[in-house]
């Protein structure tokens, strides 16, 4: 069964942009093969400035293949039903900030899964906050 992502895009602040709407299959590292294996979806609570290993790479039980097609998908989901957009989390590949979701932002990006790349989260606050990610790959 395959595995489908799915973005649109609309915005009325850049004149002439008539927006973006796009779909991919994930599949495996240069071919059609639909992606075969997940981290499964899981949520992660949270209440500390610390950074915290959403995923670490030389703990998965299968083993995903170094640098091919894997994918990670990962939300701000707030906390008790309250988005708040003002609590951000930095999210990470080996402790190196990619970028930082607020409250209701979300990120989808493609990964090299090398034992040393974990994905971290970073709390700006110790207000809780609440992440839901999985992790899709190519299994080694």
């Amino acid at each position: 069964m395959a595995t489908t992502a799915t973005i649109s895009i609309s915005s009325d602040i850049a004149p002439g942009f008539g927006g973006i709407s796009e779909s991919m299959t994930l599949t495996q590292g240069g071919n059609l093969v639909d992606i075969d294996s997940t981290t499964g979806f899981a949520i992660r609570k949270l209440s500390a400035t610390s950074a915290v290993d959403l995923v670490t790479m030389a703990s998965e039980l299968i083993e995903p293949k170094d640098s091919v097609a894997s994918k990670i998908f990962i939300r701000n989901i707030g906390y008790k039903g309250v988005i708040d957009k003002s609590v951000g989390v930095t999210i990470g590949v080996n402790a190196e900030p990619i970028g930082k979701l607020f409250g209701g932002d979300w990120m989808m990006m493609p990964l090299t899964c090398i034992d040393a790349d974990d994905i971290t989260a970073t709390p700006a606050t110790d207000d809780t906050v609440v992440l839901e990610y999985v992790m899709f790959y190519e299994e080694n």
